[in-house]
């Protein structure tokens, strides 16, 4: 504990599951964190962005389609653009998820769990979709719909539990879902320090229980021949691999997709983004 700063339980799970690499994924959580932005493409060029950072002495690099990673953090409002809508921070790591989700233009497309908003601008702003954002807390959709005004982009936003269907779904099925459920936050430690240790051995498996009944509550929501892209920020099987495999062992006829250019399940933590897994099913025809 004294070597790697977690809790004991947190050093033998992580050892357990990634015995080659359980020594950077845990020193990796007491790094800064590294601060990415996501260009819009609607309202900026990613290269021009990269060009208008550099002039404003902010050195960054592409990373990703969209992504420009800073050599240093600021504070946003140092960033040229963010008022206007041209860029937003997000970690490189979460903004793969729309490429895996593979949008395509006139969808209907839910985020079912989409506080702060982060993944359902970006796919608003990559293709023109139908979407439905949910959020348990009525403070966190009010953040969603402020971040969606500030990039000029629309959704229908509705505080609701994605679990209870019949408090806000209207009967249509979606073709793509974006389960980004609530997970332990173990992939992004080092932005939340106190996590590692307020969190308990015994929250991991609450957390998968409920991880299973979303993914339970979503699959009669998505359309035959949608797709389903379950995703945690977080780094323990428990909530991953076994969350899936439990699902797919109780549903019939469900396809586990590989992701785009043969893409590891689990993203793991390091100096250009933070710990994410991903998981895309689809639904037969």
């Amino acid at each position: 504990q004294t070597r790697y700063q977690h809790p004991l339980w947190w050093i033998d799970t992580v050892r357990a599951a990634f015995p080659d690499q359980w020594g950077q994924i845990l020193e990796a959580g007491n790094t800064h964190p590294p601060m990415c932005l996501r260009v819009n493409r609607q309202r900026a060029d990613p290269q021009a962005q990269c060009t208008r950072l550099a002039t404003e002495g902010l050195a960054a690099r592409r990373i990703g389609p969209v992504g420009l990673l800073l050599d240093t953090p600021v504070p946003v409002d140092r960033l040229p653009g963010f008022d206007e809508g041209a860029v937003s921070v997000q970690d490189a790591g979460a903004q793969q998820a729309v490429d895996y989700l593979d949008v395509r233009p006139g969808q209907r497309v839910l985020d079912a769990c989409a506080a702060p908003g982060g993944k359902t601008a970006h796919i608003l702003e990559t293709a023109d979709v139908v979407l439905t954002a949910l959020d348990i807390d009525a403070t966190r959709c009010a953040r969603i719909e402020q971040n969606l005004e500030r990039l000029g982009l629309a959704a229908d936003v509705k505080t609701a539990d994605c679990r209870a269907l019949s408090s806000w779904w209207d009967g249509r099925a979606f073709d793509r879902v974006l389960a980004d459920v609530p997970c332990s936050a173990s992939g992004i430690a080092r932005r939340h320090p106190d996590i590692k240790w307020i969190r308990r051995a015994a929250d991991i498996p609450a957390f998968a229980a409920r991880q299973v009944q979303i993914l339970d509550a979503l699959w009669p929501v998505l359309a035959p021949g949608g797709k389903l892209l379950y995703v945690t920020c977080s780094v323990f099987p428990q909530e991953n691999d076994a969350v899936i495999e439990a699902f797919l062992a109780g549903v019939p006829n469900v396809r586990r997709l590989g992701l785009p250019a043969n893409a590891p399940a689990q993203c793991l933590p390091d100096a250009t983004h933070d710990g994410f897994f991903y998981a895309l099913l689809e639904k037969p025809l």
